[in-house]
């Protein structure tokens, strides 16, 4: 895989949504947009029915466009059926949301196993031992075996990030992930979504109305009112404030060195080529080098 190759690109994208025979709202006009690996890509919206919310659901095949194409990873996925889409997203695709979703009956090590498990790719020993690092990659190992509601919202949206991580996805799609927690954990997110696009090379599509989060990103596309982008925006003075770290590079890179070892591990059991992981550890080797 190359850096500049597309994880998705939207081709003529409209999305039409019928009141009535003959009363409809454009959310979407002719969209063209590209996301390419290894990108933080910031998407926002003026006011409500900018179409920030249907732009990222088409992104993550949540919704299907009325006219254009969807094309990830090179598949053309906008007619593909519910059956294929679902199986699609599980092995392709991460999902982070404003209100974490994360299933309340299980612990935080069983929220971040059950994708893996789902897929089928991992026994339940592996599933368990890289849910147990990816929550120590995001610095809430502590909190395996609690339960959501032990949790604060910060911690739990650091569970859902690990859950999102969990089956190596083509990009991650966080939809306002800071807008049910605190300003201290806002800050913590952020920082962890720089650190593990900067160290690692996790691609991240980001909806989002706070200039904060929006600081982050190499790109700002805009949506304005009708669903159609307009000009990037100006951030060079919030990017200078939120340039400085606050988590541990150390303690995340280690904690991502141990996953690599784990899957080389399955990947040898397995039989399969490790070219992936050796890209990953020179990946790792060449920011450490930088830094």
């Amino acid at each position: 895989m190359k850096d500049n190759e597309e994880v998705v690109r939207l081709v003529n994208v409209s999305k039409r949504y019928y009141l009535s025979s003959s009363v409809y709202v454009d959310a979407l006009i002719n969209i063209n947009l590209a996301i390419r690996r290894r990108e933080i890509a910031i998407v926002m919206g003026g006011p409500s029915g900018s179409g920030k919310t249907t732009l990222m659901n088409i992104m993550g095949t949540l919704d299907k466009p009325t006219g254009g194409r969807v094309i990830i990873d090179g598949v053309d996925v906008t007619d593909a059926d519910e059956r294929y889409l679902s199986k699609f997203r599980l092995e392709r695709l991460g999902f982070v949301f404003q209100q974490y979703n994360l299933v309340s009956q299980l612990t935080a090590l069983e929220n971040v196993m059950l994708p893996m498990l789902l897929t089928g790719r991992y026994t339940k020993d592996e599933a368990r031992e890289k849910a147990r690092l990816l929550l120590d990659l995001v610095g809430v190992g502590e909190f395996a075996n609690n339960r959501p509601s032990q949790l604060s919202g910060g911690q739990q949206q650091r569970v859902a990030i690990a859950r999102a991580l969990a089956n190596d996805p083509s990009f991650i799609i966080m939809d306002e992930p800071t807008g049910s927690i605190d300003l201290a954990s806002s800050y913590l997110i952020l920082d962890l979504v720089k650190l593990l696009n900067r160290a690692i090379g996790v691609t991240f599509v980001i909806a989002t109305h706070n200039m904060e989060v929006a600081a982050i990103g190499h790109r700002i596309i805009y949506l304005r009112g009708g669903g159609r982008i307009v000009s990037e925006s100006d951030l060079a003075r919030i990017k200078e404030e939120f340039s400085r770290l606050r988590v541990d590079q150390l303690t995340v890179i280690k904690s991502y060195l141990r996953i690599l070892d784990l899957e080389e591990r399955r990947l040898r059991r397995l039989g399969q080529d490790l070219g992936e992981i050796e890209r990953r550890r020179d990946l790792i080797n060449s920011f450490i080098g930088s830094t």
